[in-house]
């Protein structure tokens, strides 16, 4: 598996666990807020680590860590993702993807061998939307797959959007549409980034939301849940 890069301690990345954040190399999708921006192609500027420094890393955390998320650019390109989460289940660790919801097939086999505890799956825009905001062509009939996969299956999962300036309230009340019916659904707060390597500026972007929408969207999901600041009108 290509890891181009290794968060040794989070508290946010898996929620109610301590984990590690393991991230891979490559992504399907070119989105302009994407903070990871470096790991969308290859260059001879990223460096992958090898995988068994990885593993030797989490063999000594043992005990220490809850959990192992997987994220990228997109973790389910990695045909060797399966054998990595195996090791990783074998030492006692939760695992959590991160996945843009492309791959239904990867998703449906990771967790039909019970290799993941925990996924998160982005909601980029509406399905309508998708090419605009992800500056790339998406099969939106496996997006809709992946989020039947998920909310037919018994792991803990959240579907997630980052409330870009792309974004209105009614692609909000769009999406919820879309995710009805899901245990969780998420909605971030937009940070700024720089177009060229993807770091935070600094700037963050506190929107107002319709309490109308606020509303629908309560009523389609069993939790709602904000991370970050946001205003309700």
């Amino acid at each position: 598996m290509k890891i181009a890069g290794l968060q040794k301690n989070s508290m946010i990345d898996y929620p109610g666990n301590i984990s590690a954040v393991v991230f891979t190399q490559g992504c399907n999708m070119n989105c302009g807020y994407c903070h990871n921006r470096r790991l969308i192609g290859t260059s001879p500027d990223n460096q992958l680590l090898e995988q068994d420094s990885v593993i030797d890393f989490l063999k000594k955390r043992q005990g220490l860590l809850d959990g192992v998320v997987v994220s990228g650019g997109e973790p389910t390109l990695q045909q060797g993702l399966s054998e990595f989460l195996e090791i990783v289940k074998s030492m006692g660790f939760k695992t959590k993807l991160d996945t843009n919801g492309t791959n239904p097939e990867c998703l449906r086999s990771l967790i039909k061998n019970r290799l993941l505890d925990y996924v998160a799956m982005d909601i980029k825009a509406p399905l309508c939307e998708y090419r605009k905001v992800c500056c790339s062509k998406v099969d939106t009939r496996k997006l809709i797959e992946s989020i039947n996969i998920l909310k037919m299956n018994k792991v803990e999962y959240e579907f997630r959007t980052t409330f870009t300036p792309q974004l209105s309230d009614m692609d909000l009340a769009d999406i919820c549409r879309t995710v009805r019916g899901a245990r969780r659904y998420v909605l971030q707060q937009y940070r700024e980034v720089d177009l060229t390597d993807g770091r935070y500026t600094g700037r963050v972007e506190k929107r107002n939301i319709l309490k109308s929408i606020i509303n629908e969207l309560a009523e389609s999901v069993d939790i709602l849940q904000f991370r970050g600041d946001f205003g309700f009108v």
